[in-house]
């Protein structure tokens, strides 16, 4: 018997895969002829030779038909997520790599220390005022997406708690560059940093991301970056305008801010509305445990550069910096993932799709390592210069935590969360957390970058055997939902 290809199946074949269907997915309902089955099986199957005569019509309607079916399920939402984050995600790592080199070099290792330590510091003023939103508005918005009046109570009741712990921020940092030395020494470049946060406050990805339309928030995270990276080469010519650098960021954060809230109000039709006091409460309440769990995770990475800025000279914190920033920069290639599956998940529980998706993540993930850990101090050299080749020492120990710490990322909120058990993907947060914050204090006053990394390797294994244990506990990962179901 012969078996040959049926009429079309090569043009089928490709529309599935350039669609990200993939391999083997039958997009035929199950009435249809054998022949024309086997032609939707994307590249999987052969018909046989005297199966009736391809009929290119009943094809074309049972392709729609498959095709609306993935719509209903979320995948093709899943994947324009994906992408729109990629891209951010690309820019967000790759023009920093074109930046950094000249900043290092421009502002030199004294000022550049400078700006890192003011930034890490100014990083857990950002977390402040977000409060967990980014994690629990979306998940609310994703749930509310169809509802505008409901919208426009979250998205108002969301900015007018940011606007209040903006100003509660302020004052706190007021005090410190006022009466703790460290930050007396140039109070300007903390000053001037906080209006990152003012930009971060008016960036509404939580609401793209819970409503699956990532691609406005992510064109415009893409033009703030963008605004910054060229007015940094424009206005930036020596040590003496460090202070342009987080003025530029957040010029960029706000203009992109703005532009987003535009959309927001024009696009979805949200409108800002005065809620109810019990509606703001309720929003804290619910909330505060994500933000807890948020300010744990910042222990793992700008919790190490403030306490390093605060007992080692700028020289130091600038070593450990380098490091960090291409561990941050390998790590993040999971985040456009993660942010596009928690949505995702949260609506649809989706496990087999998540299992793969986690696959090819972390297999992904390892071998951009692996290069890195092979290669990393030609990398240091190149990105960073001579001056900071005690850096790649400490990337190949960055390197080595890097599959725990991705592993952590997918399976706290886009899984755990996401199947509404936010006490082991918040607790194991916290509690590793907790642990590196209690001996990176026990290391001083002999505090070392290669200390603190061996730290951060216990602690993430710490969040990650929790995390498992709560998948277990729950079966989670045998729960087998699928968009069939």
């Amino acid at each position: 018997m012969t078996l040959n290809r049926p009429v079309g199946v090569w043009h089928i074949s490709l529309y599935g895969m350039a669609c990200g269907v993939g391999p083997g997915l039958d997009l035929a309902p199950p009435d249809m002829p054998h022949s024309i089955l086997c032609a939707c099986t994307l590249g999987s199957h052969y018909a046989i030779a005297s199966a009736p005569v391809f009929d290119s019509d009943q094809w074309r309607s049972a392709f729609m038909h498959r095709i609306e079916h993935l719509r209903g399920t979320g995948v093709r939402g899943l994947a324009e997520n994906f992408v729109s984050l990629t891209t951010v995600q690309v820019a967000t790592y790759l023009l920093p790599l074109i930046t950094v080199p000249y900043l290092v070099r421009v502002l030199g290792v004294d000022k550049f220390g400078l700006v890192a330590f003011a930034q890490a510091t100014i990083h857990f003023f950002v977390i402040l005022v977000d409060f967990g939103f980014n994690l629990s508005a979306t998940r609310e918005i994703a749930r509310h997406r169809d509802d505008v009046d409901a919208l426009s109570r979250i998205v108002s009741s969301v900015f007018l708690i940011k606007t209040a712990l903006l100003s509660v921020g302020f004052l706190i940092l007021y005090a410190c560059v006022s009466w703790v030395d460290r930050f007396a020494e140039d109070p300007a470049v903390f000053l001037v940093s906080y209006a990152m946060v003012l930009g971060g406050t008016l960036l509404p990805v939580w609401f793209f991301q819970g409503m699956e339309k990532m691609k406005y928030s992510a064109a415009m995270t893409l033009l703030a970056r963008i605004i910054f990276v060229v007015l940094i080469f424009v206005l930036v010519k020596d040590s003496e305008d460090y202070l342009l650098v987080p003025a530029l960021h957040a010029l960029g954060m706000m203009v992109a801010g703005l532009v987003c809230i535009g959309m927001m109000w024009r696009s979805f039709k949200v409108r800002f509305v005065i809620p109810a006091w019990l509606e703001i409460l309720a929003q804290v309440k619910q909330s505060s445990q994500f933000f807890l769990a948020t300010l744990s995770s910042s222990a793992l990475s700008s919790y190490n550069t403030l306490i390093l800025g605060l007992v080692s000279p700028n020289e130091v914190v600038a070593i450990y910096a380098a490091a960090e920033k291409l561990f941050i920069a390998l790590r993040g290639l999971s985040y456009p993932v993660m942010k596009a599956l928690y949505p995702f998940m949260v609506v649809r529980r989706n496990m087999p799709m998540f299992k793969k998706v986690m696959a090819a993540t972390m297999v992904s993930t390892c071998v951009a390592g692996g290069v890195l850990f092979v290669y990393s101090d030609m990398v240091v050299a190149l990105l960073f210069g001579q001056d900071y080749s005690a850096a790649a020492e400490l990337v190949r120990l960055f390197v080595l935590v890097l599959p725990v710490a991705t592993a952590t990322l997918l399976l706290g909120y886009p899984l755990l969360a996401a199947y509404d058990h936010e006490t082991f993907a918040n607790g194991a947060t916290i509690a590793g957390s907790l642990v590196h914050m209690l001996l990176v204090l026990a290391m001083l006053p002999d505090i070392t970058g290669r200390r603190v990394v061996m730290v951060f390797m216990v602690s993430v294994s710490l969040i990650l055997a929790i995390q498992i244990y709560g998948i277990r506990k729950h079966q989670i990962w045998s729960s087998g939902n699928s968009p069939e179901e």
